[in-house]
């Protein structure tokens, strides 16, 4: 049998661990919602989650497990997105150092958010070797620990924890559609499903434009991502070694959805649902309304990961539908 970077067990542990710090987000519906995807369609509401994202889930489950010689030293990450947020917050609950390194085109607003938690902020070059040397650089002159956004056992087992709470407050789901870019969140939640119900059906969602996660399971191999393009601005990174095997084996099937059928998802959940979404939020959506499913009872969970978008930028994106 194949061991991958976390199990059921330590998905429960890390639940344990984070469930009084985590909000336990709901599982919503939406009747006109469900008849435009052809399915009995529940979402799971991350977008309500601490720093607007699942990401908290993963970033308390690290920094909660460190022992205290560890966490004095601090934690340190490289991140423009919401795990950066996440960590920082983390990091503010148990009064420990947190350095954040930030590439210098990362948005004002994302800069602030992190700030605003207490944590240190170190510019680097927007390349991603600029922020993987200059993490190096912050854990050598630090001792910090070092969390990766998400090829990090202790982040996918927090982000498992979502499938957790959808099967215990709906336990007869047939299908969970969760985005993937990195692929912490679709690994945790199909390590944890699977092991819970072998039957249910895993679906990752992801833009046409950053689709390494479709190219990898087409091929069997692994395929880093080479030249995102997409307005699903949190799923450009590529999976990583400890979630490509897991997505490889557990997860059924990678949907592609292009940014004009994101657009048109985060429109019908704003407008339909009263769901504000980001467009990674969105996509789980996209590829629910996309899929065929067996019946109109097929039971659909979708993950909406994240609501964190910028108020002006909304009508731009709804443009597109």
């Amino acid at each position: 049998m194949t061991e991958y970077a976390t199990n059921l067990n330590e998905i429960r542990d890390a639940h344990r661990r984070i469930e009084n710090v985590v909000h336990r987000t709901p599982n919503e519906q939406s009747t006109q919602l469900s008849e435009l995807a052809s399915a009995n369609v529940w979402f799971k509401c991350e977008h309500l989650q601490k720093v607007g994202a699942f990401k908290f889930r993963g970033a308390s489950n690290v920094v909660l497990g460190l022992s205290d010689e560890q966490a004095a030293a601090g934690v340190v990450t490289h991140s423009s997105g919401n795990h950066a947020q996440a960590l920082a917050l983390a990091a503010k609950q148990r009064k420990i150092p947190a350095h954040i390194v930030m590439p210098s085109n990362a948005p004002q607003v994302k800069q602030d958010a992190v700030a605003g938690y207490g944590a240190e902020i170190i510019l680097c070059e927007p390349t991603l070797e600029a922020r993987e040397t200059t993490a190096a650089q912050v854990v050598a002159d630090t001792g910090a620990t070092f969390i990766h956004p998400y090829d990090h056992a202790g982040i996918i087992a927090g982000q498992g924890t979502v499938a957790l709470e959808m099967l215990a407050d709906i336990p007869d789901l047939d299908v969970i559609i969760a985005p993937v870019g990195g692929g912490g969140l679709l690994s945790g939640i199909a390590i944890a499903a699977k092991a819970l119900k072998p039957s249910i059906r895993i679906i990752g969602a992801e833009p046409s434009g950053a689709d390494d996660a479709y190219q990898s399971k087409a091929k069997d191999e692994w395929i880093p991502q080479t030249s995102p393009k997409t307005i699903a601005d949190g799923l450009l990174t590529s999976l990583g070694t400890l979630t490509w095997p897991v997505v490889r084996d557990l997860v059924d099937d990678i949907v592609v959805v292009n940014d004009a059928q994101i657009a048109y998802a985060m429109r019908l959940m704003m407008e339909r649902g009263k769901l504000l979404v980001e467009p990674s939020g969105a996509v789980a959506y996209a590829a629910a309304i996309k899929t065929r499913f067996d019946s109109n009872d097929t039971r659909v969970g979708c993950v909406i990961s994240g609501g964190n978008i910028n108020l002006n930028r909304i009508s731009e994106l709804l443009e597109m539908t």
